[in-house]
């Protein structure tokens, strides 16, 4: 490892932080996709599926898929729109609620697993992130910050 570059470091520890994650939140009947559309329900509040989809960059498809199995473990409701009886309107429940702050430690002990401090590394990954992304002028590479971060609405970077 003394002689890969920066970027296969990083790739790799991404890859075997997420891997460990992935597998205490299956514990729990969690996906890693799944914590991220309840995170972002937990900072917006209630919104349509379409608009959650939106926000979390995926197919309105691959969001119905990660909703239902949120459903079916209680994390999230589903109800129709009053004003668009075609579209859902998502909220967070009471069990999701729990389950977020659940996953947010899981994700903590991970890090703590590798003897380093979690939060300088959270704040360096943060730094890291921002100052390239100011760097990139194209919209797909805005875009990827928006979608690093959930709680920022796709409007409020306006891609267009």
């Amino acid at each position: 490892m003394d002689r890969w570059p920066t970027g296969r470091l990083l790739s790799t520890a991404a890859r075997l932080v997420e891997h460990s994650w992935n597998e205490k939140l299956g514990a729990i009947g969690l996906t890693h996709a799944g914590v991220i559309a309840m995170e972002v329900l937990s900072v917006q509040g209630p919104m349509t599926q379409a608009h959650l989809a939106q926000l979390v960059r995926v197919q309105a498809q691959t969001m119905g898929k990660t909703l239902s199995r949120l459903e079916s473990h209680g994390h999230i409701s589903r109800e129709r729109s009053i004003s668009d009886r075609r579209s859902h309107v998502v909220t967070l429940t009471e069990r999701g609620r729990e389950a977020v702050l659940e996953a947010s430690d899981m994700e903590r002990s991970v890090l703590a697993a590798a003897s380093i401090d979690p939060d300088s590394l959270r704040r360096e990954l943060q730094a890291v992130v921002r100052e390239l992304a100011n760097k990139i002028s194209s919209p797909e590479g805005k875009a990827i910050v928006t979608a690093a971060d959930p709680a920022v609405p796709a409007e409020a970077t306006s891609l267009g």
